[in-house]
């Protein structure tokens, strides 16, 4: 049955304590969402080579997960708006356990990458019903003290995720399979934990509508769009028909399903939100932050095993510095967000941080220090910390409770769609930049690569002669600070962005303040200082 959070005039904030109790199965979920993630990226290389996969294979297991993510995320933002919220996150849970089973029992890349893209329409809710419930039960002003929390999972998720794929993958009587397997215990126990703690009090929703083709249009425009960033300089050039015909497509479906929104009582993505100044830089900065962030910090993995030598665990290892600086700068600055009320200093450091962190890691090849490269992960997790909930916080602080959803699945949108076309873009880049490299390698060492032996286009790199090891090795590791520098230039947009931010207080209020007359929703709430609020 449709429902919806309780009436602006009846909400409130919750208790510590009883956020705490609900947000423990909450909790779990994210850090299944993200460490799915996370766990494969260390395990990537094993995982293809045993598969023999491709480098354009190797992107695609995290494209294809991203891919549909990004296109779901607004849909599931909506849904929340409309329908129960719990019975939503059930079904997301439900989706993303049985594609992780079915991840696990690939025989090849290609099954693989179907399954990840399943798997990532579970993932799509996750990321986005989470958000939405804890802003159901949390005032924006409180929200900055629990996005702490919600940085401590992110960051043992990112650090532990990596350890334990890399754990896995090196245990030969486990294998990279159990990469798949070993979050389902834990997904089935959040399900049990949210079932007895999780409270909303909702609504019935009779005259509920969901705007199928608007989240359709959304979906298809997008896809093709990310297909073409995939193929383009790889299957077919720039300028071809095929560029043409992809992009144009993507171009008149997008502005179909901007005319279907600007029309619709129930769009999926509300355009009236997004205009407001504030979201709407809010939401390019999210999108400039998720393409440096994961399109860069993606390939760290291969780099270490690949361009380094190291094993997965090694790998995993090596990444404890970015995940320290996600953890310390979350849970910082969600303190003092609370504390002050206020979020764009937070967040216009963290974004500094990310660019210079980018700028660093754009200087390494594969005989640089690791003190250096640890340097520039600890600057990038430093920014990953400061900006990324506290840019949605900035959107939510700006929409009324009953379009919380839809305002957080367009950020989340916004900023999945950056990272799925930085994945792709910046490992087209790479893939490119290896090719180039590896022949000139090859040639330099005089390997006759016309019977295919000094093939460098799988990462099967264990299965290559010693000395096609060495050019391999090599230009995957000189290759990879390209890709950085390229994130540290998507980075600085976001700067701009955040600098033009209003240095506006958060609400404690669960809700808006009626607008005035004139007034655009929730534009008085924004600009005026915090009004005092008694909590239960």
């Amino acid at each position: 049955m449709s429902a919806q959070t309780v009436s602006p005039s009846q909400a409130a904030p919750m208790d510590h304590g009883r956020v705490l109790r609900a947000m423990s199965g909450l909790l779990i979920v994210l850090f299944m969402a993200m460490i799915s993630s996370t766990i494969v990226s260390v395990a990537l290389p094993q995982i293809i080579g045993s598969l023999n996969g491709t480098q354009s294979q190797y992107t695609w297991v995290v494209t294809a997960t991203l891919l549909t993510s990004t296109a779901s995320t607004p849909v599931w933002g909506k849904l929340a708006d409309l329908f129960s919220k719990k019975l939503l996150l059930t079904i997301g849970i439900l989706i993303f356990t049985l594609s992780s089973l079915a991840c696990g029992f690939a025989q090849s890349a290609g099954q693989l990458i179907g399954f990840r893209a399943v798997q990532g329409l579970g993932l799509g809710a996750l990321q986005v019903l989470v958000q939405v419930i804890i802003a159901a039960m949390v005032s924006p002003k409180e929200r900055g003290r629990y996005n702490g929390y919600l940085g401590g999972v992110m960051a043992v998720a990112t650090v532990g995720g990596p350890l334990l794929g890399g754990a896995i993958t090196d245990v030969s009587w486990l294998g990279w399979r159990w990469c798949f397997f070993v979050g389902v215990p834990f997904t089935l126990l959040a399900l049990v934990l949210l079932s007895r703690t999780l409270k909303l009090v909702e609504v019935p929703r009779p005259d509920a509508r969901v705007d199928y083709l608007g989240a359709s249009l959304i979906a298809v425009s997008v896809s093709v769009l990310l297909l073409w960033v995939t193929f383009v300089d790889a299957e077919f050039a720039w300028i071809s028909w095929q560029t043409g015909a992809m992009v144009g497509a993507a171009v008149v479906l997008g502005v179909a399903a901007v005319v279907v929104e600007n029309r619709v009582r129930e769009p999926i993505v509300p355009l009236h939100v997004v205009r407001r100044r504030d979201p709407a830089l809010a939401i390019v900065a999210s999108l400039a932050v998720g393409m440096a962030m994961f399109g860069g910090a993606v390939f760290l993995g291969q780099y270490f095993q690949v361009g380094r030598g190291y094993s997965p665990t090694e790998a995993g290892l090596l990444t404890i510095p970015m995940m320290a600086g996600v953890l310390i700068s979350a849970a910082v600055s969600g303190r003092l967000v609370s504390r002050t009320g206020r979020v764009k200093p937070f967040i216009v450091a963290g974004v500094i941080a990310l660019t210079l962190g980018f700028l660093t890691l754009s200087t390494i090849d594969h005989e640089t220090s690791l003190t250096l490269v640890g340097a520039g992960m600890f600057l990038v997790g430093v920014g990953v910390g400061m900006s990324m909930q506290n840019l949605l916080l900035v959107v939510q602080n700006t929409v009324p409770l009953n379009e919380v959803g839809a305002a957080s699945g367009a950020v989340t949108f916004f900023r999945s769609l950056g990272g799925t076309m930085g994945v792709s873009i910046l490992g087209a880049v790479l893939a490119n930049q290896v090719s180039t490299k590896i022949s000139q390698g090859l040639t330099a060492a005089g390997i006759d690569t016309s019977g295919g032996g000094g093939d460098g286009s799988t990462l099967n790199v264990a299965a290559m002669p010693p000395a096609v090891q060495e050019v391999v090795r090599a230009a995957y590791g000189d290759a990879t600070g390209h890709i950085f520098l390229l994130s540290a230039a998507i980075a600085v947009v976001g700067v701009v962005a955040t600098l033009f931010l209003t240095p506006t207080r958060l609400r404690d209020s669960m809700d808006l303040a009626p607008a005035t007359e004139g007034e655009g929703p929730g534009e008085a709430a924004v600009e005026e200082p915090t009004p005092a609020v008694a909590k239960p």
